[in-house]
């Protein structure tokens, strides 16, 4: 009986997730639409340059449906939208704008998810490291590089570390050479890491010193266990829940840095979608693009939401 109202307390945490979500999608896609199309001047105009014929710019406002009513291409749009079809690519003609999205879309959440994995894992294991009694005094020296590297841009650190690792000193692959494969994936992922690893490992210090003194810990160590099995098998459990959140909430920035090492490092993904049809004006993959963003964004909160409400018998408690 508790463990069927633990799991209705889940799938209501979790549709609930789901409708805030859809609604939160739904005015992101209303606003790039609105957006690229309430501004002064004719769209169709800013697509072709002052240079297009009266005929071409006609043209390009017919097959678009520009010269609709508003209230009318907006239906338009939601229901191209409801079926992943908002036209074809203005730069590739015979390209639908969403097949050009969905191969953009596999690097980026490629990229973030693996950043995400790194920057847990390695935030997590330099937490269990700092509360060690190996360390001393040493382990102030952990805390203040952990907020030093949290603190940082990821601009700032990114070029540095890629200059001397790849190209000086060539202890890993460039980033953006498409013939490393994984291995330049998983160094890309591993600069998105480290601020994120960063949050993570400060979060987790101070919910371990939190609960570094509870009685469970105490009879642990009172039965002989290491200082390493205290910490991951008794202690880790005990804040996993934490831990997600800080996750869940860095996972905006993790996001962008993602799309800001695409273009830094031109490599393929959203990032670089993004940009190339807006110098481009390929408004719906531009449209298609940034509504992606969103729904990457949305569906990898939507995720740390459920584990968060797995792991976290408050949650299940409804509490």
């Amino acid at each position: 009986m508790i463990a069927l109202t633990a799991l209705r307390t889940v799938v209501a945490v979790v549709a609930a997730r789901l409708f805030e979500s859809a609604g939160v999608l739904l005015v992101l896609a209303s606003l790039v639409f609105f957006a690229l199309r309430v501004v002064p001047g004719d769209p169709a105009l800013l697509v072709l340059g002052d240079q297009a014929s009266g005929e071409e710019v006609a043209a390009l406002r017919r097959r678009l449906h520009f010269d609709e009513p508003l209230v009318t291409q907006y239906g338009r749009f939601l229901r191209g939208l409801a079926v992943l079809d908002l036209g074809e690519s203005l730069r590739r003609p015979g390209v639908q704008a969403m097949t050009r999205v969905r191969e953009s879309l596999g690097p980026t959440a490629g990229l973030a998810g693996l950043g995400v994995l790194l920057g847990a894992v390695g935030g997590v294991g330099t937490a269990v490291l700092a509360m060690g009694p190996w360390l001393g005094t040493r382990r102030r020296l952990i805390e203040r590089a952990l907020l030093l590297v949290a603190s940082a841009p990821l601009l700032t650190f990114a070029p540095l570390v890629t200059y001397f690792l790849a190209a000086r000193w060539r202890l890993v692959p460039l980033p953006g050479d498409p013939d490393e494969g994984f291995a330049g994936l998983l160094f890309a992922s591993s600069l998105l890491a480290i601020p994120l690893g960063a949050q993570v490992g400060r979060m987790t210090q101070a919910a371990f010193t939190e609960v570094g003194r509870s009685q469970f810990l105490m009879v642990a160590r009172a039965k002989g266990a290491s200082a390493l099995r205290v910490w991951l098998l008794h202690a880790l459990p005990a804040v996993f829940g934490p831990v997600v959140t800080v996750v869940a909430t860095q996972l905006g920035a993790l996001l962008g840095g993602a799309v800001v090492l695409e273009r830094l490092f031109e490599r393929p993904g959203l990032g670089s979608l993004i940009l190339e049809a807006y110098a481009s004006r390929d408004l719906p993959v531009l449209e298609g693009a940034v509504i992606a963003s969103g729904l990457l964004f949305v569906g990898t909160q939507g995720v740390a939401v459920l584990v968060h409400a797995l792991v976290d018998p408050r949650v299940r408690k409804g509490g």
